[in-house]
């Protein structure tokens, strides 16, 4: 049905997520030695993987949803409703980066987006997006 779709869409976003936080862990193990190592771009393939498909289901899913449940009049605006949750979404995740890079530099502390991915904590950020889907 069409709420499965969608439930199945953000189960492989969390998935994606968590996914993201381990390659992220991984990286930043890599980099704190003093050698160097390179790690692939291939490293990064699946959870792009599994971002491409948590879309096709979660967006397929609320067009179907959004056009399906609207009445015939209003399915434009329903339409409209659909494409805005996105919109609405990107603010609320800038907001969100905002407050937690002015939280986690304070007091002389390492922000989680510093410009030196070295020292960022990238892996905490994907590691609450998961956390925050997983209770959403």
């Amino acid at each position: 049905t069409m709420l499965q779709r969608i439930g199945t869409g953000i189960f492989l976003y969390i998935l994606a997520m968590v996914v993201a936080a381990l390659v992220e862990t991984k990286r930043l193990q890599a980099a704190r030695d003093d050698i160097t190592i390179l790690m692939s771009v291939w490293w990064l393939v699946p959870q792009y993987v599994i971002f491409g498909v948590a879309d096709v289901f979660t967006m397929v899913g609320l067009q179907e949803f959004f056009y399906d449940q609207v009445p015939i009049e209003l399915r434009s605006i329903g339409m409209a409703l659909n494409l805005s949750i996105f919109g609405v979404g990107s603010f609320l995740s800038s907001l969100m980066i905002s407050v937690i890079d002015k939280v986690t530099s304070q007091s002389g502390q390492t922000s989680w987006f510093d410009n030196d991915l070295n020292k960022a904590h990238l892996d905490y950020f994907y590691w609450l997006l998961a956390c925050l889907s997983s209770i959403g």
